[in-house]
């Protein structure tokens, strides 16, 4: 029997133990697989940018229990691990658990971000406890300063001013000349056309250099052309963080993101793939991740048939956005894709496709 670690309870670490447990039995190979995670519950973060509007989602909508998901396999073939990585030694194949435990074998990769909810914040109750406290403050505050114009950034800008209409200021800061500078024009200026029409005040070619709480609660702003004012609530919502702090830095690239191979495999060592968020192999967008899941464990089952793996070819650029929830718009490749079409896939923001990540049943 082959023993597989997987660190990390995010969407690709779900994903990849689920996709491993099927396809394992139908190649003939016996496997067991152990999820390590800080996290009870998964976290669907890419309703984040409207979870943070009181009332709109159920902490039960947007948590899911893992190792419920996980009930139909027996315990020679799944153990969940409540815990936190702490320390890898790739040449023994083994793991350190927060929990004080030492597990033996292969291993995989996911990712944390900074301290907003916009991913898991290390442990279940930390995200939904900051998820509650960025609601209450979303709801009490006149004036909202959105800092990023990433597709996170413009979405929260778009959920706001679409939710509270004239009843906020809301301003996105954006550190070009134009947002979502990471797509093409045409996405970019209907994105800043639809934000135009909820009232969303958009400044270009600044970023917030310090923030300092005022005596009301309040935060000031300082912005690189020296401007200052003042707003009820800041949200920062650029610096996506890799969770490698256990890794050693000849792992990692100078983001500290952790460098693999074309076949997924991290770089210089044996036996060990990184995927998803954690990976420099592309963008953190759930597409990519949910292919480099699938075909990591095509990989995974050929290495261990003693097959050649196949390599991973880097995905054409896509990205779709909901701004508020009657419009959106996005591309696949070089096509813009209709506005309607994003609205219509993106209404409920994937919450439906949920249940089935975690029970297995998509895959």
């Amino acid at each position: 029997m082959t023993n597989i670690v997987i660190l990390g309870g995010s969407i690709t670490g779900i994903s990849t133990a689920h996709r491993i447990l099927k396809g394992a039995p139908k190649a003939g190979l016996s496997v067991k697989v152990t999820l390590v995670t800080p996290n009870t519950h998964f976290f669907w973060n890419i309703a984040s940018p409207r979870g943070i509007i009181a009332g709109q989602y159920t902490d039960d909508k947007c948590f899911l229990p893992i190792e419920t998901g996980f009930k139909q396999y027996n315990a020679s073939q799944f153990e969940f691990v409540l815990g936190l990585a702490e320390a890898v030694d790739f040449d023994a194949h083994s793991v350190r658990i927060s929990n004080g435990r030492t597990i033996n074998s292969l291993a995989t990769g996911a990712s944390a971000t900074a301290n907003l909810p916009f991913k898991n914040l290390g442990t279940t109750e930390a995200t939904k406890d900051a998820l509650h406290i960025l609601q209450g403050r979303v709801q009490k505050a006149k004036t909202v300063v959105i800092g990023g114009s990433g597709a996170t950034g413009v979405e929260v800008a778009g959920e706001i001013a679409f939710e509270y209409k004239n009843q906020k200021k809301v301003t996105l800061i954006s550190s070009g000349p134009i947002i979502l500078e990471q797509t093409i024009p045409k996405v970019s200026q209907t994105a800043a056309k639809i934000l135009k029409s909820l009232d969303v005040n958009i400044k270009y070619n600044s970023k917030v250099t310090s923030t300092t709480e005022t005596a009301d609660g309040g935060q000031e702003l300082t912005l690189s052309n020296g401007e200052k004012f003042t707003a009820d609530l800041y949200i920062p919502t650029f610096g996506l963080i890799p969770n490698t702090s256990y890794l050693n830095d000849r792992y990692l690239n100078s983001k500290g993101f952790v460098i693999v191979n074309d076949y997924l495999k991290v770089k210089g060592v044996d036996d060990v793939w990184a995927i998803g968020d954690v990976s420099d192999h592309e963008r953190p967008q759930f597409m990519f991740a949910d292919s480099q899941s699938a075909h990591l464990v095509k990989n995974l089952l050929l290495v261990l048939q003693r097959r050649k793996p196949l390599l991973h070819k880097v995905a054409s650029p896509a990205m779709g956005l909901q701004i508020g929830r009657k419009k959106g718009t996005g591309h696949m490749g070089n096509f813009k894709l209709p506005g309607f079409l994003v609205s219509l896939l993106r209404k409920d923001l994937f919450l439906e496709i949920m249940p089935g990540i975690v029970d297995g049943s998509k895959f």
